[in-house]
């Protein structure tokens, strides 16, 4: 047998440990995705790519989590296919249905549906519709590996059922100054991690008019959805926070309805509503797989 001694050690290499325990790794941008990108053209889907800024071969807006927006023109379909474990989608507008090996959704604007592994799934639609589609190939594309099965089943959650739960916590969370005014979305395959899949998490978060909430941080790359608010609507965000709080030489991300922006891991962030409207946002993250790690490391300032 021909001995590889010689030739494997071509691979080695090494470095200092107090140097490089923390590689020099591209930074995951604050950037926005303008809605845009998705009220005009053909029917299409639209990756929010940050794969330049990562340096990755394959397409990503986060190093485990690659966002779309597909567009769907009026009477019109489209199949979406990835080899992922978890995909989230969530209707900007419009109506539709989606038919899948298990059967067929019907959805409207505000709905929110999860899937499994599968084989492609096709979507139709019965007037102009965009649907924000997010998913974890990314993460299998750095491993190399392709997923063998279901982990756990799909879900549909409707725009009513989100917003109905919500609002029962309106009072409470206010009276109280909790950090937030929402519901994590879970399914009972992920009660473990109290996550939408075992890999990915989202929140639909009510910001009421008028209101502040305080920052917070987390492990996890967020990639924030703003489903409607008014104007004067923001997150700002920063890698500190002083004395009181408030974070230090912030980037501003601006709510349009219907846009998306990226929020980095370990990064400080705080919601401001300074309209006279309600505003909703619905972050999708990574946060299953670092919940499952205990790494996610969430923080709330106090």
């Amino acid at each position: 047998m021909r001995s590889v001694n010689r030739e494997w050690q071509q691979q080695v290499v090494s470095w200092e440990y107090t140097s490089a325990a923390t590689p020099d790794l591209n930074e995951v941008p604050i950037q926005p995705f303008p809605a845009s990108l998705h009220e005009q053209g053909k029917t299409r889907v639209i990756a929010l790519d940050l794969s330049k800024e990562l340096e990755t071969p394959y397409l990503a807006t986060s190093p485990n989590l690659l966002a779309n927006y597909v567009r769907i023109c009026i009477n019109e379909q489209i199949t979406t296919a990835v080899a992922a474990t978890s995909e989230v989608f969530f209707v900007f507008r419009g109506c539709g249905r989606t038919e899948t090996a298990s059967g067929t959704i019907t959805w409207q604007q505000g709905d929110a549906f999860t899937l499994p592994c599968n084989q492609g799934v096709t979507h139709f639609a019965d007037e102009d519709s965009a649907l924000y589609w997010t998913h974890d190939a990314p993460l299998l594309q750095y491993m190399g590996v392709s997923p063998s099965s279901p982990m756990f089943k799909a879900a549909f959650y409707s725009k009513d059922y989100m917003r109905d739960e919500v609002e029962k916590l309106r009072e409470i969370a206010i009276r109280d100054n909790r950090n937030r005014v929402g519901i994590i979305l879970g399914n009972h395959d992920s009660s473990k991690t109290k996550t939408m899949t075992h890999t990915m998490w989202s929140l639909f978060n009510l910001l009421p008019k008028g209101a502040v909430q305080k920052a917070h941080r987390h492990n996890s790359v967020a990639l924030d959805l703003a489903v409607c608010s008014g104007p004067d609507t923001y997150t700002l965000i920063g890698k500190k926070v002083d004395e009181n709080g408030d974070i230090i030489n912030p980037v501003k991300a601006i709510w349009a309805n219907n846009t998306v922006f990226v929020t980095p891991p370990g990064w400080w962030h705080s919601h401001h509503n300074e309209s006279d409207q309600d505003a909703y946002v619905f972050p999708v993250q990574d946060a299953g797989l670092h919940s499952y790690m205990r790494t996610l490391d969430i923080q709330f300032v106090r």
